[in-house]
C-alpha cells in the first residue's frame, strides 16, 4: 500500500477539525481582524499597539528584549519600528551601558497615542470575552502562555 492510498479525505476532515496550530492560526488572524478595525480610529494596527505597548516600562527596554516578548525576531521588529518612528511615537536611542545596544523608547506622542487607544483595547476585549462561552478566557490566556 502507497503513501497515497493513506490519505484518504477522511484524514483531511481529522486534521482539519483536529489541528491546533491551524485554529490557533485562523482564530488569530480573526483577532487582528477585529483589532485591526476597532484601533483604526487612532491610527493603529493590533501589531503596533502591542509595540507600543511592549515600551511602556520604567526603562527603556533594549531591542532583544522586545523581540522576545513579542516573539518576534529582530529585523521584523526593526521594519515594523520604522513607520512608529516616523510618525514620531518611538524613538531609538543607543544604550548608554552598551554602546553596540539600542533602546526603544516611547515618546510622549506614541504614550498620548497608546492613551488614546486603551479604552478600545479594553472595549474590544470585553466583547471577545463575551464570546468565549466554552470556556474561561483566563484559562485560555494561561493555555496560550503555555504554548508560547
Amino acid at each position: 500500500m502507497s503513501n497515497h492510498d493513506e490519505l484518504s479525505f477522511d484524514v483531511t476532515l481529522r486534521v482539519r477539525d483536529t489541528c491546533l496550530c491551524l485554529h490557533v492560526q485562523r482564530a488569530a488572524r480573526a483577532l487582528a481582524r477585529r483589532f485591526d478595525e476597532a484601533l483604526r480610529p487612532v491610527g493603529l494596527t493590533n501589531g503596533q499597539f502591542s509595540l507600543l505597548m511592549s515600551l511602556n516600562r520604567p526603562t527603556p527596554p533594549r531591542i532583544s528584549d522586545v523581540a522576545t516578548l513579542l516573539a518576534m525576531d529582530r529585523t521584523t521588529l526593526t521594519a515594523a519600528l520604522k513607520p512608529l518612528e516616523r510618525r514620531g511615537l518611538v524613538s531609538v536611542t543607543v544604550d548608554e551601558t552598551d554602546r553596540r545596544g539600542r533602546r526603544l523608547v516611547l515618546t510622549p506622542a506614541g504614550r498620548d497615542q497608546l492613551a488614546s487607544a486603551l479604552p478600545i483595547w479594553e472595549r474590544a476585549h470585553a466583547e471577545i470575552d463575551a464570546l468565549i462561552t466554552g470556556s474561561d478566557p483566563e484559562t485560555l490566556r494561561a493555555d496560550l502562555r503555555a504554548l508560547s
